[in-house]
């Protein structure tokens, strides 16, 4: 099994230019149609003829012919027309060669035309090509206007130019142009997009005082970047000062869902009603998917049902969210049940539809489904994309499917679907499941030449697979490499690190890791205190285990369940057992942690090996009564310590236990 490279298939997306004959030989051989040419065309039929054609190139042709016949002469109109079909079909050489034209022909260009133009490189994603163009508008004929520069900052602004669009807009002003409400509301974007929300607010206040009156766009921009760096109050209390629009109240209500506020999202969909604003289709679904996030499937379909009441129809993100809430409960016959009747009743599944379901089915342990599922995308007209083979890629590589995870890489190629990073990663965890690190480490650096390079997640994944596996020094190289790039190691990295290096009992190197996470101000987290406790531990370097538990408290990172059985564990070993039965107990009187099957198991071989075993099935007693079932480590300690001495018994197993679900 193979997989098949990325970047040759892109080659085969790229779409081929439109190539621009113009023969003026009237002898030219020409097909029926255009021999039947009229002696005199009218500009109106040359415009219908132009905008009919099934595609840009028989436009183009059509458009050639014309011009060929010498009976008619194209006029700013109907370069307009062919202009706007070459730019939304993104062949901006043909743009370009019938905008030089017109210059060669001495036909102006209008505001319109330079309009479709700019929109043709944005399509495209040439912004900083349209504002070169620009600043040549005099050339070809026209002069700038408002309009023109509002869609130049549109251009600039879907690129997130943010440094061009101030000059451009002293630009305006200094050419004598007073900005309207579109030029306002595009800096508004910019301004908030930038994380500069406050000079957005002062914006909206100068918008007013030059008795440009802001719009719903304008408020509604404010109040939603507000909510998503939740400013969620201060967005309520600009919202008051004018009136109500349904676009800014969901706004607001997504802005509340999001910090889980779904009681106040409730009271402002009443107060939506009660001021007279109609709740749409979006107010509805964004309140049903943030119920369906917390598992409140029943409370999503009583906001369904007031919908369809208040006779507001669903749709497919509706039901989609839906469908999410019961897949996260695993909740399958209700969600099949849901999409049937979701296609019964004419909503057709879209790709974020597909991906829902299949992300659950696989979540759920129905591979095969999911398989087939993603092949009837394909039968419906609605093609896999790069998150459904990422999410079936992953899902073979969590079953440790290798074949199935190729064969899917493979089929996302040849259909010509370039992997993301996400998808590479997926890839690479797959592999390095299967102890295939030399694979893994060469698509990694494929992905740098897809210009896919990879991220501190991707190199997370590498290195806990080789650490699994023991190939520290070589984890530690990728280490070193992710230092040299501009994909710098985080707490994760560490973190693997640590635990690969103390499970080989490399305890020097360890701590070296440990001190460069201290001195680059990376805050260490309860995963890592936890790590270098359990290496600890199984070294032996009991004291030292207290020393970083002191150093944990002193940080302020609060011990978990893992730490505490940790610290008994310790205690055991000490034959401090008092100390563990205190902690123990003391712990568990407060209510602030419940002790598991580890917690007793620890202590259990602590009593064995330094009280007696009298004393271990008190507290075996006292461990039934809680409910804790024994596990097979817990029996085998108290059978051994009928029969043998535990002394010479290291409780390795016992150690692996507690740190097994770290």
């Amino acid at each position: 099994m193979y997989l098949k490279k990325g970047f040759s298939l892109r080659l085969k997306t790229q779409k081929p230019s439109i190539l621009f004959v113009l023969n003026r030989n009237p002898s030219m051989k020409s097909s029926d149609n255009d021999q039947n040419i009229q002696t005199h065309v009218e500009e109106f039929q040359v415009i219908e003829r132009l905008r009919r054609a099934p595609d840009v190139a028989s436009a183009l042709k059509y458009f050639n012919s014309v011009d060929n016949s010498e009976e008619f002469k194209h006029s700013t109109l109907t370069y307009q027309v062919m202009i706007d079909r070459l730019g939304q079909n993104c062949e901006i050489d043909g743009v370009q060669y019938l905008l030089q034209k017109m210059k060669l022909e001495g036909i102006s260009c209008s505001e319109d035309i330079f309009i479709s133009v700019i929109n043709s490189y944005q399509r495209v994603g040439l912004a900083e090509q349209a504002l070169k163009m620009f600043y040549r508008i005099r050339e070809f004929g026209c002069k700038p206007t408002v309009k023109i520069y509002n869609h130049i900052l549109d251009a600039l602004l879907s690129e997130n130019k943010f440094r061009m669009i101030n000059p451009i807009y002293g630009n305006m002003k200094r050419d004598g142009m007073e900005p309207n409400v579109f030029t306002y509301n595009i800096l508004l974007k910019a301004l908030c997009k930038n994380n500069r929300v406050d000079g957005a607010c002062k914006l909206l206040e100068e918008m007013a005082k030059k008795g440009c009156s802001p719009d719903a766009v304008s408020y509604t921009t404010i109040v939603s970047s507000m909510c998503k760096f939740g400013r969620v109050e201060e967005a309520r209390e600009l919202a008051e000062r004018f009136e109500p629009v349904v676009t800014v109240y969901n706004a607001l209500i997504n802005g509340l869902c999001k910090e889980c506020k779904i009681e106040e999202a409730f009271r402002l969909l009443d107060e939506m009603v009660d001021r007279g604003v109609n709740p749409n289709v979006i107010t509805y679904s964004t309140i049903i998917n943030s119920l369906s996030d917390v598992g409140n499937v029943e409370l999503s379909l009583a906001i369904l049902g007031q919908m369809l009441v208040r006779g507001c129809d669903p749709n497919i993100h509706s039901f989609t969210s839906l469908l999410k809430g019961y897949l996260m409960q695993g909740r399958m016959y209700e969600a099949r049940d849901l999409w049937s009747r979701m296609i019964r009743e004419g909503f057709l599944p879209n790709v974020v539809a597909y991906n829902t379901l299949i992300h659950g089915l696989i979540s759920n342990g129905n591979m095969d489904d999911a398989i087939i599922l993603s092949y009837q995308m394909e039968d419906n007209g609605c093609p896999p994309n790069v998150t459904t083979y990422s999410a079936l890629i992953d899902g073979f590589a969590k079953v440790g499917n290798f074949v199935g995870a190729s064969e899917t890489w493979n089929r996302m190629i040849s259909n010509g679907c370039s992997p993301n990073v996400v998808t590479y990663t997926c890839m690479v965890n797959m592999l390095c499941r299967n102890n295939m690190f030399n694979q893994a480490h060469s698509l990694i650096q494929d992905m740098a030449f897809e210009d896919c390079p990879p991220n501190t997640v991707t190199f997370n994944t590498f290195i806990k697979g080789l650490c699994g596996c023991g190939r520290i020094d070589w984890a530690m190289k990728v280490l070193d490499q992710m230092k040299q790039s501009e994909c710098l190691p985080n707490i994760t990295t560490y973190n693997e690190l640590l635990d690969g290096l103390l499970k080989v009992n490399r305890v020097k190197e360890a701590f070296e890791i440990f001190e460069e996470i201290v001195q680059r101000g990376i805050e260490l987290t309860i995963v890592s205190y936890n790590t270098i406790l359990h290496g600890l531990c199984r070294v032996g370097m009991l004291e030292e285990v207290f020393q970083f538990l002191g150093k944990m408290v002193v940080q302020g990172t609060k011990p978990d369940a893992i730490t505490l059985n940790i610290v008994i564990y310790a205690y055991s070993r000490q034959g401090k057992v008092n100390n563990a039965i205190q902690l123990l107990d003391g712990i568990k009187a407060r209510g602030e942690w419940n002790p598991d099957v580890i917690s007793y198991t620890s202590l259990l071989w602590g009593i064995c090996n330094w009280i007696g075993i009298e004393e271990a099935f008190i507290y075996l007693q006292k461990m039934l009564n809680e409910g804790i079932c024994p596990n097979f480590a817990t029996w085998n300690l108290l059978v051994r310590s009928l029969f043998t001495n535990l002394g010479h018994l290291g409780p390795v197993y016992i150690l692996d236990d507690i740190m097994a679900n770290k």
